[in-house]
Parts: C-alpha cells; sequence; structure tokens
C-alpha cells in the first residue's frame, strides 16, 4: 500500500471510529464499502490490496458529500519545497561563515572550521549509538528541537491536535496520521537535515575560497601548552588522510616551529586552506550525501510500502469481514466464578467489538495455587485472536500465583497470539463505593505485576453495558498486539 492509499485508509478509519450525528459517512456506507471492496479485488487478495480499494471506493463516494474531507484525503502532507529551501539557506549560511577567522592570520589550532568538522563527528557517533541501541529501547525517544522544527514546517508534525481518540473525524485523522507517519517523516527529516548539513559544508568551502581569491592569508599556530612536535601530530591526525589524497605534505615539526606566533609571521595559507578543505569534503560532505542518500531511499520505500498497524481491531475486523471469519477470544478465569449472566454479557460485548461472527471460549477457572499446570482446555487454540486471562480486583495479587498464572499461560500461546488481563472491578467498587482511593491504590499494585510481566490490561465492571465493555476489550486488542509485534 502507498502512502496515498494509506491515507485514505486512515482518513476513513476516522470516520468510522468517532460517533457523531452529523457525520457524512454511516454504518451502511460502511458495509457498502467492503462489499464492493470484496467484489473488486475478489477473494483471496491480502489485506493490503482490500484496504487499499476500500479506501479509494469511500473517498470517491465521500468526496461527492463533504468537501473539507475531499481536501483532506487529496492534500499533500509533506511539503518537500521546505526540504529545498531549508538546503538553500543553510548553503547560503555556509558561505556567510567567516572559515578562516576575524583576521588575516589563520591559527592552524583555531580554524572555524575544526568546530564544523568536530561537531558532525560527533552526530556520527550519535547516529551509531542510536542504530545499535535502537532494538533494546521500548519506546521511541523524544526527537530534538531542529528536527522537530522541520518536521512542523514540512506539515507533517500536528501538535496539539488532541488524544487521537477524541474531537472531530478531522483532528482525530491528524492524529493518527502524525502516529502512523511518523517513520515515513524521520527519513524524510533526516534527509534534509543531512542535505542541509552538507550544504552548509559546501558553503563555507566555496567562502572559504573566495575570501582566497582577494584577500591574503598567513598560516601559523599558537599554543600555551603544545609544542612543535604535538602540533605536529595534531595536525598529522586530522590532516593525514587529506594530505593523502592531494598530495600536500604535512610540514614535520621542524618547519612548524618557524611558524609559532607572535614570535614568527607564519607562510602563505593557501597549502592549509586546501588540506582543510578537502578534510572538511571527506568528513563532512561526502558522509552527509551518504546519509541523505539512505534516507532518500528509504523514505521512498515507506512511500510505497506504507507501514499500517495492521494488528490494532479495527484492522483485524476489516479483514475477518473480507474474509468470512470471526474474531476468537479465550478468557482463562484465575480464581475467578463466572457467572453465566456474566459470561452472557461478555459475549454480547465481544459481538458488539467484534461483529457478529465473533466467539468467545471459556475455560474452566484455575484454582489459586494450581497455575503451574494448566489443563488442556485453559490454552488456546492456534487461531485464537485475543487471550485474555481474568481476575478480580478483590484479590491482592502475588507475583508467586498470579505473576506465575501469567508466566504459565503466556509459554502456553500459540506463536503471535496476544496475551492481555482484565479485571474485574464490579464486586470491590461496590463494597468501598465510598472510598474510591482504595480502589485506585488497588489497581496501581495490580497494574505493576501486568508490566513486570509485559501485559495489557483493562479494568472493567462485567456487569456494566455491553457496549463499555466492548469499548475496554477493543482497546486490550489494540495493546496487547503492539506488545506482541514489538517482540
Amino acid at each position: 500500500m502507498n502512502e496515498a492509499s494509506a491515507r485514505h485508509v486512515v482518513l476513513i478509519r476516522a470516520l468510522e471510529t468517532t460517533e457523531r450525528a452529523d457525520s457524512p459517512w454511516s454504518a451502511a456506507d460502511a458495509a457498502w464499502a467492503t462489499r464492493a471492496a470484496s467484489e473488486v479485488v475478489g477473494e483471496g487478495a491480502d489485506a493490503d490490496r482490500f484496504l487499499a480499494r476500500r479506501g479509494q471506493l469511500a473517498i470517491e463516494k465521500l468526496g461527492d458529500r463533504d468537501k473539507a474531507f475531499r481536501r483532506l484525503a487529496t492534500g499533500r502532507h509533506w511539503r518537500p519545497w521546505v526540504g529545498s529551501a531549508l538546503v538553500a539557506l543553510s548553503f547560503a549560511l555556509g558561505i556567510l561563515m567567516d572559515a578562516v577567522g576575524p583576521t588575516r592570520y589563520v591559527n592552524l589550532l583555531a580554524f572555524p572550521l575544526l568546530g564544523l568538522i568536530a561537531w558532525n563527528l560527533l552526530v556520527y557517533v550519535g547516529i551509531l549509538v542510536h542504530g545499535l541501541s535502537d532494538p533494546f529501547r521500548s519506546a521511541t525517544p523524544k526527537k530534538g528541537v531542529l528536527w522537530r522544527a522541520v518536521a512542523r514546517l514540512g506539515g507533517a508534525l500536528h501538535e496539539g491536535a488532541g488524544d487521537a481518540g477524541q474531537g472531530t473525524p478531522g483532528t482525530r485523522f491528524r492524529a493518527e496520521w502524525a502516529r502512523v507517519s511518523a517513520p515515513l517523516t524521520a527519513r524524510r527529516v533526516g534527509r534534509v537535515l543531512h542535505l542541509a548539513a552538507m550544504a552548509f559544508a559546501l558553503g563555507a568551502i566555496a567562502a572559504l575560497y573566495t575570501r582566497g581569491l582577494v584577500l591574503h592569508f598567513q598560516a601559523g599556530w599558537e599554543s600555551t601548552f603544545l609544542d612543535a612536535g604535538q602540533v605536529h601530530q595534531a595536525l598529522s591526525l586530522l590532516l593525514g588522510p587529506a594530505s593523502s589524497l592531494t598530495g600536500l605534505p604535512i610540514p614535520d615539526a621542524e618547519h612548524l616551529a618557524t611558524l609559532r606566533f607572535p614570535d614568527n609571521p607564519g607562510e602563505n595559507a593557501a597549502p592549509w586552506i586546501h588540506l582543510f578543505a578537502t578534510t572538511l569534503a571527506l568528513a563532512v560532505v561526502l558522509p552527509r550525501a551518504v546519509l541523505a542518500l539512505i534516507s532518500g531511499f528509504a523514505a521512498r520505500h515507506l512511500e510505497q510500502h506504507f507501514p499500517l498497524p495492521l494488528t490494532d481491531s479495527y484492522f483485524q475486523n476489516l479483514q475477518r469481514s473480507y474474509t468470512g471469519q470471526g474474531a476468537h477470544l479465550h478468557l482463562v478465569p484465575y480464581s475467578y466464578d463466572l457467572s453465566p449472566a456474566t459470561a452472557l454479557q461478555l459475549k454480547e460485548a465481544i459481538i458488539s467489538a467484534f461483529g457478529p461472527r465473533a466467539t468467545l471460549q471459556l475455560s474452566p477457572p484455575i484454582a489459586f495455587g494450581e497455575e503451574d499446570a494448566l489443563p488442556t482446555s485453559a490454552q488456546p487454540d492456534k487461531g485464537t485472536t485475543l487471550a485474555l486471562a481474568l481476575f478480580s480486583l478483590t484479590a491482592t495479587p502475588e507475583d508467586e500465583n498470579h505473576g506465575s498464572f501469567l508466566s504459565t499461560l503466556a509459554g502456553k500461546l500459540p506463536q503471535g497470539t496476544p496475551l492481555a488481563a482484565l479485571v474485574d472491578e464490579g464486586s470491590f467498587v461496590a463494597r468501598f463505593a465510598g472510598q474510591p482511593e482504595r480502589r485506585d491504590e488497588r489497581c496501581r499494585v495490580w497494574t505493576r505485576l501486568f508490566e513486570k510481566h509485559g501485559v495489557a490490561s483493562a479494568f472493567v465492571n462485567l456487569e456494566a453495558a455491553p457496549s463499555s465493555l466492548a469499548d475496554a476489550l477493543t482497546h486490550l486488542v489494540d495493546l496487547s498486539s503492539r506488545k506482541e509485534a514489538s517482540r
């Protein structure tokens, strides 16, 4: 699925998941779009093709009714001119940079370009560390100010849009699109920043030679702590690659001693300017060009293969409606007896959340202390959409029992089956109706247990209306699927 098709899909999703009386898109429209897309792509098409065609058909129908949504669907999310403008501005700033210093005497140990080279080398180290540590991070780190500024100028960052699940469909679309397009935005912003750094260095080199054509510069060095031998070692390390490439030799310590300010006037700076310019090209221009190419290729790939979160409940429901399959949830109570009325309420909630074909398999409750050996009936089947561990908030969570049960159940799951926890708070809240702080404290204890075992959780009243239970179940599917996908 390409970027344009993904934009259509996310926009229709915002319409279908935001309840508004004045919505231009109805449940009948959604059913029509699913049926029409199924007929067009035919049986056996993959999920991407089906969702893309459904989004396209829906946008075509919606565009005749609401011009605002047509603009959202066809608008360009990223403004390419912003990148070009920033690169041109960086080149101009590089030209304006005083690349040799405020006087016509060039201090080889305080050459302004040294700071530019050092900064870029530090950036490369940061990129390397980020790449090596990325698999071990559970969340994407917050981007820097410059990154966010470029993203905002490019139109790819919407701050202040609010929660993706609240507000108008348009607000929800913008927030959700900013989230799902973050990987593509990162590649685009990275490409712009690399090109800008390269352009700045090229501008500095251009300014260096332009000034050298009309002004005469003398090169030398001065230092309180270094002698000529140490300066020779430092310059050989810094300018050695440029010296090998250009054939310009780095003077020995004896010659460098004659260039020490202020006792000596120095020498013509032309060879040193060539060496520093070549070093700048090797340390900044070429690496930044390579990094810009990598980011550009990655962005192009993501534009043609846009990564949508197809594991969440919305997309899973659409795919099941296309294939004719239903969601299958497996519930395993732990030290909890589920009444027939509560079980019926839960089944109604599942049908409300996942459609009429959804099914619920109830396992016999696991007794306290018997968590290490799960019977066959408590082990989910291979096609299970979500495995649920059910607890009661009246129980005090203990890792050696409740935690052990979660670990054992997780070990019995078919590969790729997500696990979540459902905690019934109905009895506890009724018992301590006037003490809400007790409910909050008990929830925090349970939450710490679930976080330790990496399990998504929800606290619900199983005797509440099926619609509220359905929302909680949908949210659990999304959370647990993301956790499973991140492993």
